[in-house]
């Protein structure tokens, strides 16, 4: 131990001193930077997920896309890779950590940004886009729990919340660059008169090759960074483990997080199958966690996102409005998950997920009569952004937290598996029955709809879901684990 300590002090000899003054000082600086890098996963999510709907009109008169069948495929395409990407991320991340499937994401973001940048067929569009697909799922379900297990219970919020953030700044990032990339069009310019210009030919493909300078910057920093010292405990690399756990904190913080992990794991718990999500123990955390997930993408915001120019237009908005109110709709959704950050810790997880579901219970019923009497332009726009704010400051943020946060160490890595696929089976439905419910039932009913979807999420999490703030996770699983047990003799009663 204190042959440990001097070889700290002689790297870091100002921070030794520091940290020699309290048993369990945390070296933030470490902390910060172990934390961006994997949440660049989440700005590549981000960018990756929004860059296509920018050169939409472009790469369709290269490959020329004139069906709505084949111009839905291309945009969506992308999703078959995020399930088949959160499928496997459970089983190869408790088979080989979190660091090197994150590294196996960023290659294939790499392999995506030039693929679909170079492709000359459609079919080879689509294949990259699918790969691109495949990382999105791994790095949005192992980027969270990556930066949950390394971050300090008391901060642990905060951190995971960053990722949210960068999947904004992606977002806005992809928006920017696409406008900046883009020449201007004539009006009323035929896919014949597109195909020929600068657009058509070579603009989309820098959009999408663009992406290749964070890709790259992300493949390269996960070699630097450290694997998660859960998992290394959970392998038997104890070791290991308190060598990472030393990056972050004192000697004292390494020696008693890792008795925490060891106390949750046994030797025949390293390599669990699915099976094992179904225990009684496990299997009410389970579907807590599938609820949240689902429940983040049903609520009904990545309508707004995703249709924003069908819903601004049937509000009354003329083209020129419309893209001046998505660029606000961009720019309040940075706000509010730049505020969230610190509410996460202070406020709590249970109490923002309350008022983000009430919240958006009654904006939506708001906009529903809105819709029904006729009162739209900016009262709409302004409940599109009020909506938006809230999302950003509750549901979207503290939803990955809690997800990151709420299984037990030896199922962390398949549960997490399991709900991030949810979700995107989730963002699958969502997207596809937009349009069917608006033709259906009109802005009206479909904002309704939304509404009643909202109110059964607020008396599930009022009911079902824990407070986590503050604890390591160590301590969230063995309260999490007995109410369950609980739960299963009731059940089994």
């Amino acid at each position: 131990m204190t042959t440990t300590h001097n070889n700290l002090n002689k790297s870091v000899p100002l921070q030794g001193l520091i940290m020699s003054k309290t048993s369990d000082q945390l070296n933030m600086r470490n902390i910060w930077l172990i934390s961006l890098v994997a949440a660049c996963g989440g700005l590549l999510f981000g960018y990756d997920w929004v860059v296509i709907g920018g050169a939409k009109p472009f790469y369709e008169a290269y490959f020329n896309i004139t069906s709505a069948s084949l111009s839905g495929w291309a945009m969506s395409s992308a999703l078959l890779g995020c399930m088949a990407g959160a499928l496997i991320a459970g089983t190869v991340s408790d088979k080989y950590g979190r660091k090197r499937p994150l590294i196996l994401a960023a290659l294939l973001f790499v392999i995506s940004a030039w693929g679909t940048a170079a492709a000359d067929s459609f079919n080879a569009f689509l294949l990259f886009r699918i790969i691109g697909g495949v990382g999105i799922g791994l790095a949005s379900a192992l980027s969270p729990m990556y930066i949950a297990e390394i971050a300090p219970a008391e901060k642990r919020g905060k951190f995971v919340a960053i990722n949210q953030l960068t999947i904004v700044v992606g977002v806005l990032a992809a928006q920017i660059i696409n406008l900046m990339i883009a020449e201007p069009v004539a009006a009323g310019a035929a896919q014949a008169d597109i195909l020929q210009t600068w657009n058509g030919q070579m603009g989309w493909r820098y959009m999408f090759g663009a992406e290749l300078v964070p890709a790259f910057a992300f493949l390269l920093l996960m070699f630097v960074v450290p694997e998660s010292p859960r998992w290394l405990v959970k392998m038997g690399m104890v070791d290991r483990a308190k060598d990472t756990l030393r990056r972050i904190g004192s000697d004292s913080y390494a020696e008693r997080t890792v008795e925490e992990i060891e106390s949750t794991l046994s030797a025949e718990t390293r390599s669990l199958p699915f099976s094992a999500l179904l225990k009684p123990d496990v299997k009410p955390i389970l579907i807590i966690g599938i609820v949240l997930a689902v429940f983040q993408q049903w609520c009904g915001i990545n309508v707004i996102f995703n249709y924003a120019q069908e819903i601004f237009a049937s509000a009354g908005f003329d083209i020129n409005d419309t893209l001046k109110s998505i660029v606000a709709t961009g720019l309040i959704n940075l706000l509010f998950t730049i505020l969230a950050i610190p509410f996460v810790d202070k406020i709590g997880r249970r109490k923002l997920m309350i008022v983000g579901s009430f919240g958006l219970t009654v904006i939506y019923g708001l906009m529903s009569a809105a819709y029904a009497f006729g009162v739209l332009g900016l009262p709409v726009l302004l409940l599109v952004l009020v909506a938006i704010s809230i999302y950003a400051l509750t549901l979207a943020p503290v939803t990955w937290v809690l997800l990151s946060e709420i299984f037990p160490n030896k199922v962390r890595g398949t549960a997490m598996s399991v709900c991030t696929f949810s979700l995107w089976v989730a963002c699958f439905v969502l997207t596809y029955t937009f349009p069917l419910l608006n033709a259906g039932l009109g802005a009206s009913g479909s904002f309704l709809l939304y509404g009643v979807i909202c109110a059964c999420g607020f008396v599930f999490i009022y009911r079902r879901v824990p407070e986590t703030k503050g604890r390591s996770l160590e301590e969230l699983e063995k309260e999490l684990v007995a109410q369950a047990g609980n739960v299963g003799k009731k059940v089994n009663a």
